[in-house]
Parts: structure tokens; sequence; C-alpha cells
């Protein structure tokens, strides 16, 4: 478990941009990659086995793995589409993915495939589980089935989980680590050092951040969009 140990009070960058978006070009994920390592990132986050190949290649650091479809559905509260099957799970450990990524929520996954059999596969080929969850009790669910990470990445992305404010979810990481024996992660809505701070007070292995530091369009809305 020399990753879980590695990733310890670390700042974790995610780094993804869609495929309709200029900066998906592997040219600029590989820059996005270099500068926030430069900046002191612990780990990087990445989407899909092009840049998990290309995150290994390039840095001394632990990859979390996720595969997403090209186009996020509408209907995304409703449906699992982070790392939703094996044919994506062994995609990201043949790329190199020291941690795997996947949708932790209950919901039915495409093609039969169950959360257990994700979770005993990314095992069985020595690789690190991250769970993304919405709620405390798919948490738990997780932890029972053998996961080794659990992270707020979906809360207040599913019909489970309404977002009730556009802060980090504080309360599901204080639940997740109160109730669990697990490393938790927080992820999702973080834009301010003090939120870093206060997740590490409450007890986060770690904390992800993404689109605050490499997602352009949406640093630049907030200040377009700002209250006047």
């Amino acid at each position: 478990m020399d990753i879980i140990r590695r990733l310890k009070n670390k700042v974790v960058v995610s780094v993804q941009a869609m495929p309709s978006e200029p900066l998906y070009a592997e040219v600029c994920i590989n820059a996005l990659m270099k500068s926030v390592i430069k900046g002191g990132a612990g780990a990087l986050r990445v989407a899909g086995s092009r840049d998990v190949k290309n995150a290994k290649k390039l840095f001394d650091v632990p990859v979390i793995g996720l595969t997403k479809p090209e186009v996020i559905p509408q209907n995304f509260k409703e449906i699992v589409y982070i790392t939703p099957t094996l044919k994506q799970v062994v995609e990201l450990i043949e790329a190199g993915a020291d941690v795997v990524a996947f949708d932790g929520t209950p919901r039915p996954r495409p093609e039969g495939c169950t959360l257990k059999e994700i979770i005993k596969h990314i095992s069985i080929n020595d690789r690190i589980s991250m769970a993304d969850i919405s709620t405390l009790e798919e948490g738990l669910n997780c932890a029972e089935l053998g996961v080794d990470i659990l992270s707020t990445t979906l809360s207040g992305y599913t019909t489970q989980s309404p977002m009730l404010s556009d802060k980090p979810d504080f309360k599901l990481l204080e639940d997740l680590v109160k109730n669990t024996d697990l490393p938790v992660i927080l992820e999702g809505r973080i834009w301010e050092p003090e939120e870093v701070d206060k997740a590490f007070e409450l007890g986060a292995h770690a904390v992800v951040i993404g689109s605050a530091i490499t997602r352009p369009q949406l640093i630049t809305k907030r200040f377009v969009q700002r209250k006047k």
C-alpha cells in the first residue's frame, strides 16, 4: 500500500479535458500536467489510457486513472459513467494506473458488471481501488466490498445527493472519516486554499482539485459572471 502512503496529505490535481475542448490535445494535457507538478501537486488524476500512460512516463508521482465518455450525457445524475465496466478497468491497469477510480454507487452498470467484480479485479492486479461516491451509505457499502480508498467526487452529482451548496461536501467527508477506517479523499467544488486546510483538519487523507486549477473556461466564467 505504498501508493496510499504516498498520497497522504497531498494535493492531487485532476488534469482532464473533454474531447470537444481545446486543451484536450495531448500536448496541452501534458503541459498542464508538467505545470501542476512543478507547482507541487503530489499526484495526478487523469482520464483515459492516453493520459495515464503519459503521466506514468513523465512523472514519478501516483497516478489515479479513470474513464469517461466523450460526451457527458444530460442524464448524468442518473447513470454510471465513470469507469463503468471491467473493460475500462482493464484498459487503465494496462496503461499503468496506480489507482483505478470508478463510480462507487450501487446503480446498475453497463454489461451487467458489478461493483464487487470491479473492486476484486483491481485488487488481484495489485492496484489500488478508489470508489467515487455521493453518500455515506454508498461509502459504507464500498467499504464492505473491500475498496481501498473512498472519494467524495460524486456528491451533488447524483439523484441520491442533491447539491445543497456550491462548497465542498465537508459533512460527507467528516461522516466517512468517522464511520470507516479507510482513507477518504475530498473532491468536488474546491476553490480556495482555506478549504484544503479544512479538509485536512477533518481527517482527509488527500484532496483532489480540478476545475479551480486546470479548467480555464470555468475559472474565467467565475470572474465574468461574478455578483455585482
